[in-house]
């Protein structure tokens, strides 16, 4: 889900000048849990079309579009990269020209290698051309950052900041996935849910810029979307979501939304090397951490177990650079792991709440 929950509603709020609390106790993690009268509503049986549900669903409150690279370059060197844009309407029927547009733009990038993470953020009020999304042909930017092309086919990312750049070529091998009931993804035993699909089948190459240096890297990357107007629950205070390439050719997705009282929902999602899906639910997998690291003045497990028994996979999950804190208004973990054990293979981890 990536990142997928992620919206710092505090800033987006201050930019707006209303001013409201980022996090109260009753309103989710950065506010996601609020009430959601007035917006669309996700519901079960939805019928996804492309190439307009690639662009932005504007009776809805939240929206994001989301890219993860795995990465090595000719000596072998692990990299990890992040592209993100979200969308955030201030009211309901929040389109319009000019600057009475109610949607607030955010865009989110990372870079990591073995002992270097690097983040950075823009802010933009849409309807003024800073921001934005086009469906076909499909292109999400903010500022000079963008992705553009075919989710279906062809993508590029493009994102910098200080001391980190990068342009990747993105070319998918294999279908469009629809996460959760055919898109249809459940976050709460409460009926919070989004819309959600993802194209977990890039390859990528391209160039990083790291201290002004240029890296030729190649690998694979993972394309979240989903969109909602209320995604969690009053009480859920953060979440724990991984997308792993396995290298038997499958892919997992999986998360747990955690609740103040110590529970959680998890979800899940085997997905087949030929796009073939089957769904996972709590009792299908065992998740655990298995060791922290102090991160930014914050403990956050960074070593996980994971096993779905009646597959056979028994592994770990570890962060390949520990450090990986995207260091921004709403600050969280995101960076690449790797998986050994029953199965090996790579992926990424994204932490909110800690």
């Amino acid at each position: 889900m990536s990142a997928r929950f992620l919206l710092p509603w505090l800033l987006l709020a201050l930019l707006a000048g209303c001013g409201e609390r980022a996090s109260a106790p009753t309103e989710g993690f950065a506010g996601l849990g609020r009430e959601s009268k007035g917006f669309a509503q996700v519901v079960p049986g939805k019928t996804f079309e492309f190439p307009d549900d690639h662009g932005a669903h504007t009776g809805f409150r939240i929206e994001w579009w989301y890219v993860t690279a795995n990465l090595r370059d000719a000596q072998g060197n692990h990299y990890g990269v992040q592209w993100t844009l979200f969308r955030n309407a201030l009211r309901p029927r929040a389109d319009g020209p000019g600057w009475g547009n109610g949607n607030l733009w955010m865009g989110h990038a990372g870079m990591t290698t073995e002992d270097r993470h690097w983040s950075a953020q823009l802010m933009a009020r849409g309807g003024v051309g800073q921001a934005g999304v086009v469906a076909e042909p499909f292109e999400a930017w903010i500022d000079d950052w963008s992705l553009a092309g075919d989710p279906a086919g062809t993508l590029v990312a493009r994102a910098n900041g200080e001391g980190f750049g990068y342009r990747l070529k993105l070319e998918a091998e294999g279908p469009l996935v629809l996460q959760g009931e055919q898109g249809f993804s459940r976050k709460s035993g409460g009926g919070q849910a989004s819309y959600y699909y993802s194209q977990p089948f890039f390859r990528a190459e391209g160039v990083l810029d790291i201290e002004g240096r240029e890296v030729e890297v190649s690998g694979t990357a993972w394309m979240d979307r989903e969109w909602s107007s209320q995604p969690v629950a009053a009480d859920q205070v953060g979440w724990d979501w991984f997308s792993l390439h396995l290298d038997d050719g499958r892919r997992l997705m999986l998360f747990r939304v955690r609740h103040a009282d110590g529970g959680f929902y998890l979800s899940g999602n085997w997905i087949g090397a030929d796009g073939g899906t089957r769904p996972l639910r709590e009792g299908d997998v065992e998740l655990r951490p298995l060791s922290s690291t102090r991160v930014a003045g914050r403990k956050v497990p960074t070593r996980w177990s994971l096993a779905i028994l009646d597959d056979g996979l028994q592994v770990e999950v570890g962060a390949i650079n520990p450090d990986a804190w995207m260091d921004l208004d709403t600050a969280y973990w995101e960076g690449p792991v790797r998986v050994t054990g029953s199965h090996a293979g790579i992926g990424y981890l994204e932490m909110t709440g800690y």
